[in-house]
């Protein structure tokens, strides 16, 4: 299927009516005020991006005013603007960078005005937990740094929130800011279980998978045989491709060798020696498994990506 036929239909899923009106103890909950895209807007691309910028707008109206409870916010249940939440970051999957950081902005903006016309209103507080909840989670499989890193660059110099929570933001934009999408990959070293040296660097192939594992890990457990069964990946890798660099970062080496066998002998296999990525903050690994995606010059394609976009990303190239 044509990538703006995908786009248009998903739009079109996004914009359909929300969930209707909802009874709770003292208010008809209202349905999610979804915006409506300029109809001179053609292309499914535009569509995107305008949906991306302007999809909180009738939420974040400073001057809307429907009750915000712990169940409401804004007139709206809070599970309706968190699924639309989870529905944003699709759009904005659809959008170039340039026009993900803009709708970012956008949103923070208007959920501190709101903030600053109503500090009751829970518009801020519901959106700050679902940005940190759904782009910085390392649990999320909607995790995406680059996205989060506009959000918590804003909260760090944000002026009403304590001292300790714009450290707390400050932190996380820092590391989100390591190893960002188009730059080079910061290189290290790291020895296979002949004892060998290698670089991340020297790793030579047009693509290069950097998977960080444990040894006895469930989830690396199935990205390595999702790998390992997928055919079209698999002659990525025996052709030159693409080059898997499955790397142990901790320090209990015997446990990593033996579970040796576990791993394809056609795959740079190694360990970190000098304990330096995670430690010296090389690589932002807050949760194992956590996959990157490379390309000739260890330029960043993808990003502690899910190994859903990955997958999505290797059997889509064709060659």
């Amino acid at each position: 299927m044509r990538t703006d036929t995908v786009i248009g239909l998903l739009l079109a899923a996004f914009l359909v009516a929300g969930c209707g009106q909802r009874k709770t103890e003292s208010f008809e909950a209202l349905s999610f005020p979804d915006v409506t895209v300029p109809s001179m807007m053609e292309s499914a691309q535009q569509r995107a991006d305008y949906l991306a910028e302007h999809f909180w707008d009738r939420l974040t109206d400073p001057e809307r005013a429907y009750p915000s409870d712990s169940s409401l916010v804004s007139g709206v249940l809070k599970e309706d603007v968190e699924q639309k939440f989870a529905n944003w970051i699709s759009v904005l999957d659809m959008t170039d960078l340039k026009v993900s950081e803009k709708a970012v902005s956008r949103l923070f903006r208007r959920i501190s005005e709101c903030e600053k016309k109503d500090s009751s209103s829970n518009v801020f507080e519901t959106i700050t937990a679902l940005s940190e909840k759904y782009l910085y989670d390392p649990n999320s499989p909607l995790r995406n740094e680059e996205y989060y890193l506009h959000f918590a660059g804003r909260m760090a110099s944000y002026d009403g929130i304590p001292s300790e929570m714009k450290d707390k933001y400050a932190y996380q934009a820092r590391v989100c800011a390591l190893n960002r999408l188009g730059t080079k990959a910061a290189d290290f070293r790291f020895a296979d279980r002949h004892g060998r040296m290698h670089t991340l660097h020297a790793i030579e192939a047009p693509l290069t998978l950097l998977f960080f594992s444990n040894p006895g890990c469930d989830a690396c457990m199935n990205i390595i045989e999702m790998l390992k069964g997928e055919p079209a990946v698999s002659q990525m890798i025996s052709e030159g491709v693409l080059a898997v660099v499955n790397i142990y970062i901790d320090e209990d080496i015997a446990a990593w060798r033996d579970y040796m066998p576990v791993y394809p002998d056609n795959w740079y296999n190694g360990f970190d020696p000098d304990l330096v990525i995670r430690t010296d903050n090389l690589y932002n690994v807050r949760a194992i498994p956590s996959l990157y995606l490379l390309d000739k010059e260890k330029g960043v394609i993808l990003k502690d990506a899910p190994e859903s976009k990955v997958m999505s990303y290797l059997t889509g190239i064709r060659f």
